[in-house]
């Protein structure tokens, strides 16, 4: 299993509205949580997005469903990425950083953009990195959408591809699609991607160096290692996939790209375990939730990847020597208590 950020589902509670459609039963089928959809702090299942989409266009009727949803959504959905893009001194820099990074927003899909030899154009191609991918014809229109609103972002409003390319053949009318892309369509192509002029990648921005170094640094930091492993970069991804509720080590280590025994070797080496720091992700989100939200306790279970609330109250106990509605209310006491303080100070 790998994961994309949820405002890969942006708009798309809103997009099943308007089409007719009944937003639980497909998020259930998908096995997705609401409150994921169009977060971008919360990693989500890729093969879940992946259902939620073509279950959207079945259920709905709406063959064209990705590429409609692609129309909710812009370079916003890269968070971070989307900043060191959008301040880049040219398209192709944006472009470049947006590949180079693209892991952070998911390390489930890349992109890849290279000159084509001996003509003047380049070329940028969409994949998925997972294994045994599921179909996922409208979650390829859905990113090649967008990634064509980037580009007229990045490189203006005139921007056209030369050529369009599609893995899967057309759903629906050919001849939407040429009117969606503003180009010709290949289909049953051997890849994903779009064709374009190489002097776009030479078409300045409105340059932020500052900003831009800035988020760079950013990225750079929060990037999972593909060779080595900290413990802070494996309790990060832990942390987000906690959610998911298939957490495993297996699952971590092939998500940093190494062996199990690599990873279990590496955090050895730091004096911890990778069993360890579940535990210690689990305690720092549960007490975090108690102290700031008032989630039910059942949806907190979920939350932390546990199977049920007894689970929790077990944990709790062990954690903080009380139930978790005892440390809840303690916690929002302690609060009070801070905040009257607060209050005494000014007057």
């Amino acid at each position: 299993m790998s994961l994309i950020r949820g405002t890969a589902l942006q708009g798309y509670a809103e997009l099943v509205g308007e089409l007719g459609g009944e937003l639980d039963p497909l998020l259930d089928l998908a096995r997705l949580p609401a409150a994921a959809i169009g977060d971008h702090d919360t990693f989500v299942s890729y093969r879940s997005v992946v259902t939620a989409l073509e279950a959207a266009a079945s259920a709905t009727g709406a063959d064209d469903f990705g590429r409609r949803l692609a129309m909710r959504q812009g370079l916003e959905i890269l968070g971070p990425l989307g900043v060191a893009a959008r301040t880049a001194g040219t398209a192709g820099a944006a472009l470049h950083a947006i590949e180079q990074y693209l892991a952070v927003y998911s390390p489930a899909i890349a992109i890849t953009v290279t000159a084509l030899p001996r003509t003047r154009l380049v070329e940028l191609d969409w994949r998925i990195v997972v294994r045994r991918p599921p179909p996922h014809r409208q979650a390829a229109e859905l990113a090649l959408g967008v990634t064509l609103r980037v580009l007229r972002l990045l490189a203006g409003a005139d921007f056209a591809p030369r050529s369009v390319r599609l893995r899967h053949r057309p759903l629906g009318d050919p001849a939407a699609y040429r009117d969606y892309f503003g180009g010709p369509v290949e289909f049953a192509a051997d890849s994903y991607g779009f064709r374009f002029p190489a002097e776009v990648l030479q078409r300045p921005l409105a340059d932020d160096g500052d900003v831009h170094a800035l988020a760079q640094q950013y990225l750079s930091r929060i990037a999972v290692p593909s060779a080595s492993a900290t413990a802070d970069a494996v309790a990060e991804l832990i942390r987000h996939m906690l959610p998911t509720g298939g957490l495993d080590l297996d699952l971590v280590a092939r998500q940093l790209a190494l062996h199990r025994r690599t990873l279990q070797r590496q955090l050895a080496e730091q004096g911890t375990s990778f069993a360890a720091l579940v535990d210690q992700v689990r305690r720092d989100e549960a007490e975090r939730y108690l102290r700031e939200t008032d989630m039910p306790l059942g949806q907190l279970a979920g939350v932390l990847g546990l199977s049920e609330q007894s689970t929790l109250s077990r944990a709790s106990r062990r954690w903080f020597g009380a139930p978790p509605k005892e440390v809840r209310r303690a916690a929002r006491s302690v609060s009070q208590q801070v905040k009257n303080q607060a209050r005494e100070v000014k007057t």
